[in-house]
């Protein structure tokens, strides 16, 4: 594991964005996995800037969505597809043929989860995924519990996950109860793993996924495991090791 300590949310935004627009340079036709939330807005607004000044080139790129909530139509905002349209895609020059988004209102939810695997297999595996970690260890939406599970699945929302997302509904009953998830497994098949975190609050969890022991109890923990895993915190998430 490779641990960058960043100042402030800003200087995590911006160490996490240069590693991607690393890969950019290095890699043009690279595929990337993306996550949502609150935490990579400030690397997202980075990047768009970085691609209007010419300076990064997502032409070539492809990009696969971490999750997607089951039940949304795409053009709902609490989707996933709506976050990413509006806070990333839109902005950057990137083909809208290659972009990859589990269709949460897809019939049959097993061939939703194969066909999702089959796009990250058929575009060559992804070659970087950004993560965010969840109060309760979750990467993804995969939550704690017995095993890890491997490929993309459909999962049942944990109620410490619900409580963290009811703030983006009009009310907690809105919050939809499952979700499509990358699996731990497509995840560590994943070349290069970024996980970047802030605030006080994430302290305590990033000291037992990351300095602690390797647990389903935790997911995170399993990228204690990936051959080349970077985490970049602030201060303050990192003030508890």
């Amino acid at each position: 594991m490779r641990l960058i300590r960043a100042a402030d949310y800003t200087d995590m935004s911006m160490k996490a964005a240069g590693i991607i627009a690393a890969m950019l340079t290095i890699k043009p036709g690279c595929v990337l996995g993306l996550a949502t939330g609150e935490t990579p807005l400030g690397l997202y607004r980075r990047l768009v800037d970085s691609c209007n000044h010419g300076e990064v080139d997502f032409s070539q790129a492809k990009a696969f969505n971490l999750d997607e909530y089951r039940g949304l139509e795409p053009g709902a905002e609490q989707s996933y597809r709506f976050f990413m349209w509006k806070n990333l895609f839109s902005k950057i020059n990137i083909r809208t043929e290659n972009l990859y988004i589990p269709d949460g209102m897809a019939g049959d939810p097993e061939a939703e989860c194969s066909r999702y695997e089959a796009a990250i297999a058929g575009c060559g595996g992804i070659d970087l995924q950004l993560l965010g970690i969840g109060n309760n260890g979750h990467i993804g939406f995969n939550e704690p519990g017995d095993s890890f599970a491997v490929d993309t699945h459909l999962v049942d929302l944990s109620e410490s996950t619900i409580d963290a997302n009811s703030r983006f509904f009009g009310d907690r009953e809105e919050v939809p109860k499952q979700a499509y998830t990358m699996g731990v497994g497509s995840i560590m098949r994943a070349r290069k793993a970024l996980l970047i975190v802030s605030g006080r609050q994430k302290a305590g969890i990033v000291r037992r996924a990351f300095f602690g022991g390797v647990s389903p109890d935790v997911p995170a923990s399993i990228l204690q495991l990936h051959s080349d895993f970077t985490l970049i915190g602030d201060e303050a998430a990192l003030s508890f090791i």
